[in-house]
């Protein structure tokens, strides 16, 4: 007994031994060792994370995402000093925030520079192409982005699981197929999902957030996490029809992890008033839709139709279209979307894996119909996408 309490001891001592070594590096490094960090001289760096143009004002989001503390000294518009008032105050310590509010007779779609100059005179800028005014939430706009997200989630996965008949009625090489094709819509929307997010990472957030690395934690994690929850759902299913519904039910949340990604990025642009980029969005992204009707219908082909399914499995993979939109247009945060969307591309990923081991468990092996299928799904994807 008293060995077993001996080796549980040195046990515990292994484990926080190590912690307290390091805990005592950090402490010396920060304290008595603190001239090893005086070396070279730090830069300032804040980061300006949202404009938005208010009545007669200017309001710009700030955050110092540099090493060292800084106080904003001046703001101006298109190179003009202007007066602006600070909230909370001028001093940011690091990652700190704060809205700076510019008095300015601004004019829609004209395009402005806003500058800040911090107190060593270094000038940190960025602009817009076209000033809208700042999006308020009403019952008219929450209407709009609503009828938006359903024109492009809703009823274009509605109208894709109309293929549902036709692929009932192949053969099983020509529905191997058609379930490989699925999984090249899926691959490509994964990949499409993590360029969303590396683009919002390096055109809206600082570099010190290390925006490429959330995504792929997010994006590997929400992988993992899923994959599980998918082979516990697959393995209790008690029928070949209740693994296919599981799968399909997989797909749709998948794909609507996605299409929130999508709404999103709609509303951001009807926020910012970019109308072009809007208007070929919300088209492209309708026709885009279209197919991921296929790649929930598909699972379950081989079934009697259950068309009350087949519907709350189209709206679980379309109506996250509308609260993207909602969160785009009215509250838009570039770290939330990263979150965002590295959840989606992990769900997709793990839902084209689900359906390709589902697949290959008949075939045995990867066939000519699966390699085409894959191929043709992605060639497809390509091409709808050139519109958005």
């Amino acid at each position: 007994m008293e060995s077993e309490k001996t080796s549980r001891v040195k046990v515990v001592a292994s484990g926080i031994i190590p912690l307290v070594l390091l805990g005592a590096m950090i402490f010396y490094i920060f304290g008595p060792g603190s001239d090893l960090l005086d070396f070279g001289t730090p830069l300032p760096n804040i980061t300006i994370e949202r404009i938005d143009f208010v009545g007669s004002e200017i309001h710009v989001t700030v955050r110092n995402t540099g090493p060292i503390d800084v106080s904003i000294a001046q703001a101006d518009v298109n190179d003009r000093i202007q007066p602006a008032a600070i909230e909370p105050d001028r001093f940011l310590a690091r990652f700190e925030a704060a809205k700076v509010r510019i008095p300015y007779s601004w004019n829609e779609a004209e395009p402005y520079e806003i500058g800040l100059t911090v107190n060593d005179g270094t000038r940190f800028a960025s602009s817009v192409e076209a000033a809208a005014p700042a999006l308020k939430p009403s019952i008219e706009l929450v209407s709009y982005f609503a009828i938006i997200g359903t024109y492009v989630g809703i009823i274009p996965v509605l109208i894709g699981l109309l293929w549902f008949p036709f692929i009932a009625k192949m053969s099983q090489a020509k529905y191997t197929f058609f379930l490989a094709v699925t999984v090249g819509l899926l691959i490509f929307l994964g990949i499409d999902t993590i360029e969303e997010a590396l683009e919002i990472s390096s055109e809206r957030l600082s570099g010190a957030f290390n925006g490429q690395l959330l995504v792929a934690t997010v994006t590997i994690t929400s992988f993992l996490a899923l994959y599980y929850v998918s082979e516990k759902m697959i393995s209790r299913a008690t029928s070949h029809l209740s693994k296919s519904i599981a799968i399909s039910l997989m797909v749709a949340v998948g794909i609507g992890l996605h299409n929130f990604g999508e709404g999103l990025a709609i509303g951001a642009a009807i926020g910012l008033g970019e109308v072009a980029l809007s208007t070929f969005l919300i088209i492209g992204f309708t026709i885009h839709n279209t197919t991921e009707g296929l790649a929930i219908a598909a699972p379950m082909a081989k079934q009697r139709l259950m068309i009350g399914r087949l519907a709350a499995l189209g709206m679980i993979a379309g109506a996250p279209a509308i609260f993207g939109a909602w969160f785009g247009g009215f509250v838009y945060s570039p770290y939330a979307a990263i979150i965002f969307l590295g959840v989606g591309a992990g769900a997709i990923f793990q839902v084209a894996a689900a359906i390709l081991n589902w697949t290959r468990k008949d075939q045995k092996t990867f066939s000519a119909p699966m390699v085409a299928g894959i191929a043709v799904g992605m060639i497809v994807m390509y091409v709808t996408s050139i519109l958005t």
